[in-house]
């Protein structure tokens, strides 16, 4: 079998998936944009009249937590301060920490501290504390929450991470929804859960189509290259079928085709199904996929379709005449056979629709009228045949889709093209996107025109 091109080729570098958003955190730089409330002045914060009532608006701090913080700030911020060194004096002040504002003070300082001393543990406990303070302004938990998925996917803690990041994007985090879903998807996918990764990628393309959005055409190669990579069947061909449905590009249909090509072994008879969709879809790229394809079909059982093939090879300019000895004389051989099976087409239509026709003879017919591109004749005949004793219902409906979607009966096609099942069952949902396709579905630029 040919060894096509890989989809391994839309695998992003290693942690591109960071980087997708314009974060609200620069961590790598040591810096960070968050709103944390400076530490007020203690002595003056207390310095009240004996006969005043306290404002609750303003912050109160434990006179133990002020005494032990204000030196430990100090010493922080004197210049050449060593966070390491001072860590345990940090950790020394969390259980003094009594009051919420002591908590959303000294989480302030730890989440400060751990940037500079670059400490991603200490750094997200002093989040933590900020947040179980209570004082984290409302219009600020979304931005916090989204800095605790940083730090936490930074610390490859990602079940932890994916918490942050759904509550970030329950509080309306302010970043492309499909970017924060993603990132949630990468998350899975860091700690080699590649089924629910996928899993959740594909819920989410579900609820984009009900809700009538586009799904981002990088769903779709992610979804792809994680379920190849890692063999993720049937997951991989349910978010190819997606991809060249929605982005039917040339090179998307090129994958498509390669990618199912590479991971499953096909019997003749089931290549030259998925052939036929490379023929029509512009992904016979070389001479060897031209001499496969004339190896499937059989020149003695289909010499039309053989003498169609091997012509689009030679005009193509893949295999120049005279420089194959074998294709050159498939092509003569098939050019001999025309004639005569041409000739015997009425009768096996005529045998083919008796009441007593065999199984293998309504293959035969619709076989034969689909070579020739008699597309509803060939519907009939495999229609037929679904229904009959000992037949193959997988190969019966596959080129059923095949004929109707050549009929233009695009509805019916995918109709039987859902039944199919077994190992045609990825050849049956590319089939299905290419209906899509020409009926109007697909949400990109249409692949080439079919070929006949």
């Amino acid at each position: 079998m040919t060894n096509m091109s890989s989809p391994r080729r839309f695998m992003p570098a290693p942690g591109r998936f960071a980087r997708q958003l314009a974060l609200a955190v620069a961590l790598a730089s040591g810096t960070a944009v968050l709103a944390i409330p400076g530490f007020a002045n203690a002595a003056h914060a207390q310095r009240k009249k004996k006969d005043e009532k306290a404002d609750p608006s303003k912050p109160s701090y434990s006179k133990e937590f002020v005494a032990a913080y204000n030196p430990v700030d100090t010493a922080l911020k004197a210049e050449g301060a060593n966070v390491a060194a001072l860590k345990p004096q940090i950790l020394g002040l969390v259980p003094l920490a009594t009051t919420p504002d002591d908590q959303m003070a000294l989480g302030g300082l730890m989440f400060n501290a751990g940037i500079t001393g670059k400490d991603a543990p200490l750094q997200l406990q002093g989040l933590e504390l900020m947040l179980a303070s209570g004082k984290t302004k409302p219009e600020d938990l979304s931005k916090f929450n989204f800095v605790g998925y940083q730090i936490n996917n930074q610390l490859q803690q990602y079940a932890a991470a994916r918490n942050y990041l759904q509550k970030a994007m329950d509080l309306g985090y302010p970043a492309p929804m499909a970017d924060l879903q993603l990132s949630m998807a990468e998350l899975f996918f860091a700690e080699d859960n590649h089924a629910e990764g996928l899993k959740y990628l594909a819920d989410a393309i579900e609820g984009r189509k009900a809700t009538g959005e586009a799904v981002p055409e990088n769903w779709y190669r992610r979804g792809v290259s994680v379920a190849y990579t890692n063999e993720v069947v049937p997951e991989v061909y349910q978010f190819v079928q997606g991809w060249v449905g929605d982005y039917p590009k040339p090179e998307n249909w090129r994958d498509a085709v390669n990618l199912t090509r590479n991971l499953t072994e096909f019997e003749a008879p089931v290549m030259l199904d998925l052939l036929r969709l490379g023929r029509k879809v512009g992904t016979l790229n070389d001479a060897n996929d031209y001499i496969i394809y004339v190896e499937t079909a059989d020149t003695r059982r289909l010499p039309k379709e053989v003498q169609d093939v091997i012509q689009m090879a030679y005009d193509s300019g893949k295999i120049a005449p005279g420089t194959d000895s074998y294709i050159d004389e498939q092509f003569k051989q098939a050019k001999g056979l025309i004639a005569d099976d041409k000739s015997g087409l009425p009768a096996l239509e005529r045998d083919a629709k008796a009441p007593s026709a065999q199984l293998r003879t309504v293959i035969a017919a619709g076989d034969a009228f689909l070579s020739y591109n008699e597309y509803a004749k060939a519907a009939g005949f495999y229609e037929r045949a679904v229904t009959m004793p000992g037949v193959d219902r997988d190969l019966a409906l596959t080129r059923l889709g095949i004929a109707q979607v050549g009929a233009g009966n695009y509805d019916a096609a995918r109709e039987a093209l859902a039944q199919v099942g077994g190992v045609r069952a990825p050849i049956a949902m590319l089939w299905s996107a290419y209906a899509d396709q020409l009926s109007g579905g697909a949400t990109a630029a249409a692949a080439p025109a079919a070929a006949n």
